[in-house]
Formats: C-alpha cells, structure tokens, sequence
C-alpha cells in the first residue's frame, strides 16, 4: 500500500515585527456625546477614552490593513512573495466576499498564498496568531501574515449609550514565521455561545434587506460583559503564564484587548502584576478597534519603549461570542 506523505515544519516561531494603522481622524468626546446624552466627563471615567481614530468615509478597512501589513512586512525582512498564508480577523468587513486577506494579499505581493477572514471579534487577532503558529509548525506554511483590521465606525449607531462612544478604526499586522527558540507560546482559547447576547449585533443582513429592522450595529450589556472580562479572563490570562512555564514576574509586558480602561486595571491586580511590567493603555486615545486592538497596542508600546524588545508579553483578547484568547509572545 501506497505510504502519503505528511507535511513538518519547524520546532518553534515568533513574530518578527509590527506594523499599524489607524484611522485618519481624531474624535474627541465632545464630538459623541450629544446623541447619547452623555459629557466628556462620564466617558473618560467609564472608559479611560479620551479621543478615539476613525477613517474617513473613502477608507475602508481593507485600507487600513493593507497599510499596516505593509509596515509589518517592511520591518520583517521577509520579502512579500515568500509570505505563503494571510490572515485578516476582522468583524467590519462589509463586503461578505471576497475575503478582506486575500485582497491584501495581492496588494503587498503575496499573491498566490493561501489567504482568509476569521471572526472572532476582539480575540481574532490571537486567534489568528494561533492559526499562523500551528500552521508554520505543522509545515502547512512557511511565513504567515496576520492582521487584525476594523472600520467599526461603519457597523455603529450614534445614539446608541451602550458602546458607540467605545469604538475606533485601525488595523495591526504581525509577519510571523520559523525561530530557533520559542517565541509563541500555547494558547488558551475557547468560546460561551451560552452568553451570545451579551454583546454583538443587534439584526441580521436579511432582517435589513426585509425592512424588519435598521442597518444592524453593535450593542452590549454593559455590566454582563465588564463582569466575565474581569473574573473570567482573569482566570484565562492565568492560564496562559501557566502553559506559557512563567509567572507575572517574568514578563516585560501586558497587552489586554483594548476594552475599557477599568478593565485593564483590575486585570492588572487580579494578575498580582509587579511594577516592573508595561501595560498597554492604548484605548486613551485609539478606543476600542476589536480584532485590531492588540496589535495596535503592542506596535505603540514598541515605539515608546524600544528596551521592551526579546522581552515576554502577556496577550489576551475577549469580546463577542463570548470568545477568547490567550498566550505570550516574545516582543521583537
């Protein structure tokens, strides 16, 4: 009988670089709050938010991740045509098909690699990165794009006081690929369809297109989400040190999802974090960008602090679903 052959690849990865983009314009507070009827004042205590990105009408999110993988490619040292497999998490990509990564890998000059849309909110970018990992180390491919890309301005109803001030528009990218020691480690991801209400869209695409309802846009319960962030991711980041073979002392680094600032400081005293460790507070004046979020964070938290570099980063994402993801990454 005749023996098929299986793929193997290398041992271990790591990412290589970051590249960002964020939306062109700068929106304060003051700018959302009369439909919501709100002040600056009760969202920067709520949030932390103080301005957030949006992209003008003209740039698309396909935009913004073809600026950022750009970026990412350029610092990686990986030339465009040896990228073999890209991958967008997005939940913003209006147009159903083609697939945002495909179109982004023909832009950058990725062309023919295997290329495809995951959504899984604000944990798409993990898992995205679990994807490329498992992917280069099963041999399925060599070198992985990953972007995390969201125009949330688009899928947002202004009068809406349960997350519109929330949001903001960018896209991160990660070039991933082979690394003689461990740069990614296990992850710990899973979903609770049971608590799919809790955030998410309020109609379907079919319910818009029967006049049953308006454009569909995001809504949350508010208190149910802020409670399974801090209590449950809490136990999830753990987890991750834990199958990671480090404890918080060890990091350099901590790079939640951009949700809430309140949530990023009682993550940070769940987790016992020692002063030493940086915290990604990106969402002061980005907002909340979902799948591209993390990237987002990490790219600024680079830029502001070059000596984070082979250091240990702790990143966790949650959001819709309710999904989640976790794991630590060596910082390039």
């Amino acid at each position: 009988m005749t023996q098929l052959q299986q793929s193997h690849g290398p041992q271990f990865t790591r990412i290589y670089s970051y590249g960002a983009a964020r939306g062109d314009l700068v929106v304060p507070n003051d700018e959302l709050v009369g439909p919501i009827d709100s002040s600056d004042e009760w969202i920067q205590q709520r949030t932390g938010i103080i301005t957030r990105t949006r992209a003008s009408a003209g740039i698309l999110a396909v935009d913004l991740a073809t600026d950022a993988a750009r970026e990412a490619i350029e610092k990686s040292g990986v030339p465009a045509d040896q990228i073999d497999v890209v991958i967008v998490a997005t939940i913003s990509n209006v147009q159903q098909t083609p697939s945002m990564a495909a179109v982004v890998a023909d832009r950058v000059g990725s062309n023919p690699a295997a290329a495809y849309d995951t959504n899984a909110a604000c944990a798409g970018f993990s898992y995205a990165v679990t994807q490329a990992d498992a992917l280069i180390r099963a041999g399925a491919a060599h070198y992985a794009l990953v972007i995390g890309a969201e125009k949330l301005s688009d899928v947002v109803d202004p009068t809406d006081r349960s997350i519109s001030f929330l949001l903001g528009d960018g896209a991160g990218a990660v070039v991933i690929g082979p690394s003689e020691t461990v740069g990614i480690s296990p992850a710990v991801w899973g979903s609770d369809g049971s608590k799919a209400d809790a955030v998410g869209m309020n109609a379907t695409l079919t319910e818009f297109r029967d006049g049953e309802a308006p454009w569909p846009t995001l809504r949350q319960e508010g208190q149910t989400v802020f409670r399974w962030a801090v209590w449950d991711m809490a136990k999830v980041a753990k987890r991750a040190l834990e199958l990671a073979g480090i404890t918080a002392d060890d990091l350099a680094a901590f790079i939640p999802h951009q949700a809430n600032m309140r949530i990023i400081d009682e993550f940070a005293k769940q987790l016992k974090l020692p002063d030493s460790v940086v915290i990604a507070r990106d969402i002061a004046t980005t907002g909340n960008t979902s799948a591209a979020s993390i990237p987002l964070a990490t790219h600024r938290l680079l830029q502001e602090h070059p000596e984070l570099s082979g250091g240990l980063a702790l990143q966790i994402g949650f959001g819709a679903g309710l999904v989640f993801g976790a794991q630590v990454v060596v910082l390039p």
